[in-house]
Protein backbone atom coordinates (compact mmCIF):
# COMPACT_ATOMS: atom_id res chain seq x y z
CA UNK A 1 0.00 0.00 0.00
CA UNK A 2 1.14 3.53 -0.69
CA UNK A 3 2.81 4.67 2.55
CA UNK A 4 1.44 8.22 2.25
CA UNK A 5 -2.13 6.95 2.19
CA UNK A 6 -1.48 4.40 4.92
CA UNK A 7 -0.06 7.06 7.23
CA UNK A 8 -3.09 9.31 6.71
CA UNK A 9 -5.99 6.87 6.68
CA UNK A 10 -4.81 3.65 8.37
CA UNK A 11 -2.78 4.63 11.40
CA UNK A 12 -1.71 1.73 13.61
CA UNK A 13 -2.39 3.29 17.00
CA UNK A 14 -5.76 4.92 17.53
CA UNK A 15 -6.41 7.40 20.32
CA UNK A 16 -8.73 6.51 23.18
CA UNK A 17 -11.30 8.93 21.73
CA UNK A 18 -11.15 7.25 18.32
CA UNK A 19 -11.43 3.77 19.83
CA UNK A 20 -14.42 4.93 21.87
CA UNK A 21 -16.20 6.30 18.79
CA UNK A 22 -15.55 3.08 16.85
CA UNK A 23 -16.88 0.91 19.69
CA UNK A 24 -20.05 3.01 19.99
CA UNK A 25 -20.54 2.98 16.23
CA UNK A 26 -20.13 -0.79 16.02
CA UNK A 27 -22.96 -1.20 18.50
CA UNK A 28 -25.18 1.20 16.57
CA UNK A 29 -24.35 -0.32 13.15
CA UNK A 30 -25.01 -3.88 14.29
CA UNK A 31 -28.27 -2.93 16.01
CA UNK A 32 -29.40 -1.11 12.84
CA UNK A 33 -28.59 -4.04 10.55
CA UNK A 34 -30.70 -6.34 12.70
CA UNK A 35 -33.62 -3.90 12.91
CA UNK A 36 -33.60 -3.01 9.19
CA UNK A 37 -34.84 0.54 9.77
CA UNK A 38 -32.81 2.54 7.23
CA UNK A 39 -30.81 4.23 10.00
CA UNK A 40 -28.10 6.90 9.71
CA UNK A 41 -24.86 7.22 11.71
CA UNK A 42 -23.27 10.68 11.51
CA UNK A 43 -19.54 11.19 12.12
CA UNK A 44 -19.19 14.93 12.56
CA UNK A 45 -16.10 17.06 13.17
CA UNK A 46 -13.92 19.83 11.83
CA UNK A 47 -11.04 19.44 9.37
CA UNK A 48 -8.22 17.30 10.74
CA UNK A 49 -10.16 15.66 13.57
CA UNK A 50 -9.58 12.13 12.28
CA UNK A 51 -13.03 11.44 10.82
CA UNK A 52 -11.65 9.53 7.82
CA UNK A 53 -9.38 7.46 10.08
CA UNK A 54 -12.41 6.25 12.05
CA UNK A 55 -14.33 5.65 8.83
CA UNK A 56 -11.51 3.57 7.33
CA UNK A 57 -11.36 1.35 10.41
CA UNK A 58 -15.07 0.63 9.98
CA UNK A 59 -14.66 0.15 6.21
CA UNK A 60 -11.89 -2.39 6.73
CA UNK A 61 -13.99 -4.22 9.31
CA UNK A 62 -17.29 -4.47 7.42
CA UNK A 63 -16.29 -4.34 3.76
CA UNK A 64 -13.92 -7.30 4.06
CA UNK A 65 -16.58 -9.41 5.79
CA UNK A 66 -18.60 -11.39 3.24
CA UNK A 67 -21.56 -11.53 5.62
CA UNK A 68 -22.37 -7.94 4.68
CA UNK A 69 -23.36 -6.26 1.43
CA UNK A 70 -21.47 -2.97 1.60
CA UNK A 71 -20.19 -0.01 -0.42
CA UNK A 72 -17.94 2.99 0.13
CA UNK A 73 -19.09 6.20 -1.56
CA UNK A 74 -17.13 9.41 -2.09
CA UNK A 75 -17.95 12.32 -4.39
CA UNK A 76 -14.40 13.70 -4.49
CA UNK A 77 -12.42 12.49 -7.52
CA UNK A 78 -9.01 12.63 -5.82
CA UNK A 79 -10.20 10.77 -2.71
CA UNK A 80 -11.89 8.24 -4.98
CA UNK A 81 -8.48 7.54 -6.56
CA UNK A 82 -6.87 7.21 -3.13
CA UNK A 83 -9.46 4.74 -1.88
CA UNK A 84 -9.19 2.69 -5.07
CA UNK A 85 -5.43 2.57 -4.48
CA UNK A 86 -5.84 1.45 -0.88
CA UNK A 87 -8.41 -1.20 -1.80
CA UNK A 88 -5.78 -3.23 -3.63
CA UNK A 89 -4.13 -4.04 -0.30
CA UNK A 90 -7.31 -4.82 1.63
CA UNK A 91 -7.68 -8.59 1.57
CA UNK A 92 -11.31 -9.35 0.78
CA UNK A 93 -12.23 -5.82 -0.37
CA UNK A 94 -13.42 -5.48 -3.95
CA UNK A 95 -12.41 -2.10 -5.49
CA UNK A 96 -15.67 -2.22 -7.46
CA UNK A 97 -17.51 -1.63 -4.17
CA UNK A 98 -15.93 1.84 -3.96
CA UNK A 99 -18.13 4.14 -6.02
CA UNK A 100 -19.01 7.71 -6.81
CA UNK A 101 -22.52 8.40 -5.40
CA UNK A 102 -24.29 9.06 -8.69
CA UNK A 103 -22.90 5.85 -10.22
CA UNK A 104 -23.92 3.74 -7.24
CA UNK A 105 -27.41 5.26 -6.94
CA UNK A 106 -28.20 4.93 -10.65
CA UNK A 107 -26.90 1.36 -10.79
CA UNK A 108 -28.64 0.24 -7.59
CA UNK A 109 -31.99 1.75 -8.57
CA UNK A 110 -31.81 0.22 -12.03
CA UNK A 111 -30.89 -3.27 -10.79
CA UNK A 112 -32.76 -3.23 -7.46
CA UNK A 113 -29.59 -3.64 -5.38
CA UNK A 114 -29.83 -3.26 -1.61
CA UNK A 115 -27.07 -2.89 0.98
CA UNK A 116 -26.48 -3.61 4.63
CA UNK A 117 -24.09 -0.68 5.08
CA UNK A 118 -23.12 2.22 2.84
CA UNK A 119 -20.20 4.35 4.04
CA UNK A 120 -20.00 7.94 2.76
CA UNK A 121 -16.85 10.00 3.19
CA UNK A 122 -17.01 13.79 2.71
CA UNK A 123 -20.82 13.54 2.74
CA UNK A 124 -21.03 17.34 2.62
CA UNK A 125 -20.13 16.87 -1.08
CA UNK A 126 -23.31 14.89 -1.81
CA UNK A 127 -25.75 16.66 -4.11
CA UNK A 128 -28.69 18.08 -2.17
CA UNK A 129 -30.51 18.85 -5.44
CA UNK A 130 -30.97 17.41 -8.89
CA UNK A 131 -27.86 17.78 -11.08
CA UNK A 132 -28.74 16.45 -14.58
CA UNK A 133 -25.46 17.72 -16.03
CA UNK A 134 -23.71 15.22 -13.73
CA UNK A 135 -26.30 12.52 -14.59
CA UNK A 136 -28.02 12.77 -11.22
CA UNK A 137 -31.77 13.27 -11.59
CA UNK A 138 -32.90 12.57 -8.05
CA UNK A 139 -33.71 15.24 -5.50
CA UNK A 140 -31.17 14.44 -2.78
CA UNK A 141 -28.37 11.87 -2.85
CA UNK A 142 -28.50 11.20 0.88
CA UNK A 143 -32.21 10.37 0.64
CA UNK A 144 -31.48 7.92 -2.17
CA UNK A 145 -28.63 6.27 -0.24
CA UNK A 146 -30.77 5.92 2.90
CA UNK A 147 -33.41 4.09 0.85
CA UNK A 148 -30.78 1.66 -0.46
CA UNK A 149 -29.24 0.57 2.87
CA UNK A 150 -30.13 -0.67 6.33
CA UNK A 151 -27.69 1.90 7.66
CA UNK A 152 -25.74 4.72 6.05
CA UNK A 153 -22.59 5.94 7.82
CA UNK A 154 -21.86 9.53 6.77
CA UNK A 155 -18.95 11.87 7.50
CA UNK A 156 -19.98 15.55 7.70
CA UNK A 157 -18.18 18.84 8.28
CA UNK A 158 -20.48 21.79 7.67
CA UNK A 159 -17.46 24.12 7.57
CA UNK A 160 -16.47 22.41 4.32
CA UNK A 161 -19.62 23.43 2.44
CA UNK A 162 -18.90 25.86 -0.40
CA UNK A 163 -21.26 25.20 -3.30
CA UNK A 164 -25.00 25.71 -3.57
CA UNK A 165 -25.60 22.37 -5.32
CA UNK A 166 -23.83 20.61 -2.43
CA UNK A 167 -25.32 22.80 0.27
CA UNK A 168 -25.74 21.19 3.68
CA UNK A 169 -26.51 22.48 7.13
CA UNK A 170 -27.32 20.71 10.37
CA UNK A 171 -30.98 21.58 9.81
CA UNK A 172 -31.05 20.27 6.23
CA UNK A 173 -29.29 17.07 7.28
CA UNK A 174 -31.82 16.32 10.02
CA UNK A 175 -34.70 17.27 7.71
CA UNK A 176 -33.36 14.93 5.02
CA UNK A 177 -33.03 12.04 7.48
CA UNK A 178 -36.64 12.66 8.50
CA UNK A 179 -38.20 9.94 10.66
CA UNK A 180 -35.37 7.47 10.17
CA UNK A 181 -33.39 6.57 13.30
CA UNK A 182 -30.09 8.46 13.51
CA UNK A 183 -27.23 9.05 15.93
CA UNK A 184 -24.43 11.60 15.85
CA UNK A 185 -20.84 10.79 16.82
CA UNK A 186 -18.83 13.97 17.40
CA UNK A 187 -15.07 14.31 16.96
CA UNK A 188 -13.49 17.49 18.26
CA UNK A 189 -9.79 16.76 18.77
CA UNK A 190 -7.27 17.98 16.17
CA UNK A 191 -5.21 15.10 14.74
CA UNK A 192 -3.89 16.44 11.44
CA UNK A 193 -1.89 19.46 12.58
CA UNK A 194 0.62 19.53 15.40
CA UNK A 195 -0.65 23.08 15.99
CA UNK A 196 -1.95 24.04 19.43
CA UNK A 197 -5.60 24.75 20.12
CA UNK A 198 -4.78 28.48 20.24
CA UNK A 199 -3.14 28.30 16.79
CA UNK A 200 -6.11 26.46 15.27
CA UNK A 201 -8.40 29.04 16.90
CA UNK A 202 -6.33 31.81 15.23
CA UNK A 203 -7.00 30.25 11.82
CA UNK A 204 -10.71 29.98 12.56
CA UNK A 205 -10.95 33.59 13.71
CA UNK A 206 -9.04 34.85 10.66
CA UNK A 207 -11.46 33.16 8.25
CA UNK A 208 -14.46 34.22 10.37
CA UNK A 209 -13.48 37.90 9.85
CA UNK A 210 -12.67 38.46 13.52
CA UNK A 211 -9.99 40.98 14.63
CA UNK A 212 -6.53 39.77 13.61
CA UNK A 213 -4.08 39.05 16.43
CA UNK A 214 -0.46 37.85 16.45
CA UNK A 215 -0.14 34.15 15.68
CA UNK A 216 0.42 32.25 18.95
CA UNK A 217 3.92 30.86 19.31
CA UNK A 218 3.17 27.97 21.64
CA UNK A 219 3.92 24.78 19.71
CA UNK A 220 6.38 23.33 17.21
CA UNK A 221 4.00 24.15 14.34
CA UNK A 222 5.83 26.44 11.88
CA UNK A 223 4.15 29.67 10.84
CA UNK A 224 5.52 32.53 8.75
CA UNK A 225 4.03 35.41 6.76
CA UNK A 226 5.85 36.29 3.53
CA UNK A 227 6.02 39.66 1.81
CA UNK A 228 6.00 37.99 -1.62
CA UNK A 229 4.49 34.85 -3.09
CA UNK A 230 7.81 34.22 -4.82
CA UNK A 231 9.62 33.94 -1.49
CA UNK A 232 6.86 31.71 -0.11
CA UNK A 233 7.23 29.39 -3.11
CA UNK A 234 10.99 29.11 -2.58
CA UNK A 235 10.36 28.08 1.03
CA UNK A 236 7.83 25.44 -0.05
CA UNK A 237 10.23 24.02 -2.64
CA UNK A 238 12.89 23.57 0.06
CA UNK A 239 10.41 21.89 2.38
CA UNK A 240 9.23 19.63 -0.43
CA UNK A 241 12.79 18.61 -1.23
CA UNK A 242 13.57 17.84 2.40
CA UNK A 243 10.27 16.41 3.65
CA UNK A 244 7.98 15.89 0.64
CA UNK A 245 4.25 16.64 0.42
CA UNK A 246 4.68 20.42 0.50
CA UNK A 247 2.56 22.46 -1.91
CA UNK A 248 1.33 25.96 -2.72
CA UNK A 249 -2.43 26.50 -2.55
CA UNK A 250 -4.63 29.53 -3.24
CA UNK A 251 -8.19 30.80 -3.24
CA UNK A 252 -9.98 31.99 -6.35
CA UNK A 253 -10.09 35.46 -7.91
CA UNK A 254 -6.78 35.97 -9.71
CA UNK A 255 -7.26 38.03 -12.89
CA UNK A 256 -6.38 36.77 -16.34
CA UNK A 257 -3.15 38.26 -17.65
CA UNK A 258 -2.40 38.07 -21.38
CA UNK A 259 -4.90 35.23 -21.68
CA UNK A 260 -3.32 33.22 -18.87
CA UNK A 261 -5.47 32.23 -15.91
CA UNK A 262 -2.57 31.47 -13.61
CA UNK A 263 -2.01 32.45 -10.01
CA UNK A 264 0.20 35.50 -10.58
CA UNK A 265 1.58 37.75 -7.86
CA UNK A 266 4.93 39.60 -7.76
CA UNK A 267 7.51 37.14 -9.17
CA UNK A 268 5.20 34.14 -8.74
CA UNK A 269 3.32 32.66 -11.70
CA UNK A 270 2.06 29.07 -11.76
CA UNK A 271 -0.99 27.36 -13.29
CA UNK A 272 -3.85 26.02 -11.25
CA UNK A 273 -3.98 22.31 -10.43
CA UNK A 274 -4.85 20.21 -13.45
CA UNK A 275 -7.38 17.40 -13.44
CA UNK A 276 -5.73 14.16 -14.47
CA UNK A 277 -7.49 10.81 -14.89
CA UNK A 278 -4.42 8.92 -13.69
CA UNK A 279 -4.77 6.96 -10.47
CA UNK A 280 -2.16 8.96 -8.54
CA UNK A 281 -3.84 11.76 -6.62
CA UNK A 282 -2.67 15.35 -7.08
CA UNK A 283 -0.87 15.88 -3.77
CA UNK A 284 1.31 12.81 -4.35
CA UNK A 285 2.30 13.67 -7.94
CA UNK A 286 5.72 15.30 -8.07
CA UNK A 287 4.61 17.56 -10.93
CA UNK A 288 2.11 19.27 -8.64
CA UNK A 289 4.93 21.26 -7.03
CA UNK A 290 4.73 23.41 -10.18
CA UNK A 291 0.95 23.92 -9.83
CA UNK A 292 -1.33 25.64 -7.33
CA UNK A 293 -3.69 23.43 -5.35
CA UNK A 294 -7.36 24.02 -4.58
CA UNK A 295 -10.13 22.35 -2.60
CA UNK A 296 -10.80 20.16 -5.63
CA UNK A 297 -7.46 18.41 -5.32
CA UNK A 298 -6.68 18.74 -1.62
CA UNK A 299 -9.91 18.44 0.34
CA UNK A 300 -9.54 15.40 2.58
CA UNK A 301 -5.75 15.09 2.14
CA UNK A 302 -2.82 15.90 4.41
CA UNK A 303 0.25 17.86 3.41
CA UNK A 304 3.40 18.27 5.48
CA UNK A 305 3.69 22.01 4.76
CA UNK A 306 1.27 24.31 2.97
CA UNK A 307 2.04 27.65 1.33
CA UNK A 308 -1.23 29.61 1.35
CA UNK A 309 -1.79 32.52 -1.05
CA UNK A 310 -4.93 34.34 0.07
CA UNK A 311 -6.47 35.53 -3.19
CA UNK A 312 -7.97 38.88 -4.33
CA UNK A 313 -11.41 38.12 -2.88
CA UNK A 314 -10.05 38.74 0.62
CA UNK A 315 -9.21 42.26 1.80
CA UNK A 316 -8.64 44.17 5.05
CA UNK A 317 -10.82 46.53 7.05
CA UNK A 318 -8.72 48.83 9.25
CA UNK A 319 -11.76 49.91 11.30
CA UNK A 320 -12.49 46.38 12.50
CA UNK A 321 -8.87 45.20 12.13
CA UNK A 322 -10.15 42.12 10.34
CA UNK A 323 -9.91 40.31 7.05
CA UNK A 324 -12.90 40.95 4.80
CA UNK A 325 -14.50 38.86 2.06
CA UNK A 326 -15.22 40.47 -1.31
CA UNK A 327 -17.58 38.08 -3.17
CA UNK A 328 -17.51 40.06 -6.44
CA UNK A 329 -13.79 39.27 -6.76
CA UNK A 330 -14.31 35.54 -6.31
CA UNK A 331 -14.08 34.13 -9.82
CA UNK A 332 -15.22 30.54 -9.25
CA UNK A 333 -18.90 30.99 -10.07
CA UNK A 334 -20.06 27.52 -8.97
CA UNK A 335 -20.39 29.00 -5.49
CA UNK A 336 -23.04 31.50 -6.62
CA UNK A 337 -25.31 29.25 -8.69
CA UNK A 338 -28.99 29.68 -7.87
CA UNK A 339 -31.34 26.87 -6.93
CA UNK A 340 -35.11 26.85 -6.84
CA UNK A 341 -35.65 25.21 -3.46
CA UNK A 342 -33.27 27.37 -1.40
CA UNK A 343 -32.44 31.07 -1.31
CA UNK A 344 -28.98 32.09 -0.14
CA UNK A 345 -28.11 35.38 1.54
CA UNK A 346 -25.01 37.46 0.91
CA UNK A 347 -23.72 36.33 4.30
CA UNK A 348 -24.08 32.67 3.30
CA UNK A 349 -22.15 33.20 0.07
CA UNK A 350 -19.40 34.86 2.12
CA UNK A 351 -19.42 31.87 4.44
CA UNK A 352 -18.92 29.54 1.46
CA UNK A 353 -15.85 31.55 0.45
CA UNK A 354 -14.55 31.62 4.03
CA UNK A 355 -14.94 27.84 4.23
CA UNK A 356 -12.69 27.39 1.18
CA UNK A 357 -9.91 29.33 2.89
CA UNK A 358 -10.43 27.50 6.18
CA UNK A 359 -10.10 24.11 4.49
CA UNK A 360 -6.90 25.06 2.67
CA UNK A 361 -5.00 26.67 5.56
CA UNK A 362 -5.47 23.50 7.61
CA UNK A 363 -3.90 21.10 5.11
CA UNK A 364 -0.36 21.27 6.56
CA UNK A 365 0.56 18.95 9.43
CA UNK A 366 3.77 20.73 10.41
CA UNK A 367 3.56 24.25 9.07
CA UNK A 368 1.65 27.06 7.35
CA UNK A 369 3.32 29.76 5.25
CA UNK A 370 1.08 32.66 4.39
CA UNK A 371 0.84 35.65 2.07
CA UNK A 372 -2.02 37.72 0.67
CA UNK A 373 -2.73 39.30 -2.72
CA UNK A 374 -4.33 42.33 -1.08
CA UNK A 375 -1.63 44.83 -0.09
CA UNK A 376 -3.36 46.07 3.08
CA UNK A 377 -4.11 42.57 4.36
CA UNK A 378 -0.59 41.38 3.65
CA UNK A 379 0.96 44.41 5.38
CA UNK A 380 -1.21 43.93 8.45
CA UNK A 381 -0.20 40.29 8.76
CA UNK A 382 3.47 41.21 8.31
CA UNK A 383 3.20 43.99 10.92
CA UNK A 384 1.75 41.59 13.47
CA UNK A 385 4.57 39.14 12.74
CA UNK A 386 7.22 41.83 13.24
CA UNK A 387 5.69 42.90 16.55
CA UNK A 388 5.21 39.35 17.81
Amino acid sequence: MNEVLKEQFLIDKLSDDQQGVIADMNTYINDSIVRKQHAVAIIQGAAGTGKSVVLMQLVRQYMTDKHYKTALVVNHPELYKAYQDMAKDFSGLNPRDIRRPTALINDAQKNNHKYDVIFVDEAHLLYSKSEPYAHYRGKNQLTDLINLAKIVVVVYDFKQVFQSKMYWSQELLIDTIGNHPHKQFNMDFQYRMIASDAQVDWMDKLTAQKPITPFPNNSHFEFEVFSTAGALYEKIKVKNKNFGLSRVVATSGFPRIDGRHNVEMDSFSLPWDEWDPQRTHWAKRESSITQVGTIYTLQGFDLNYVGMIIGPSFGYDAKTDSMTIIPEKYSHKEIFKKRQDLQFTSAQYKEFIANVLNVLIKRGKYGLYLTAYDDALRERLLALQRDN
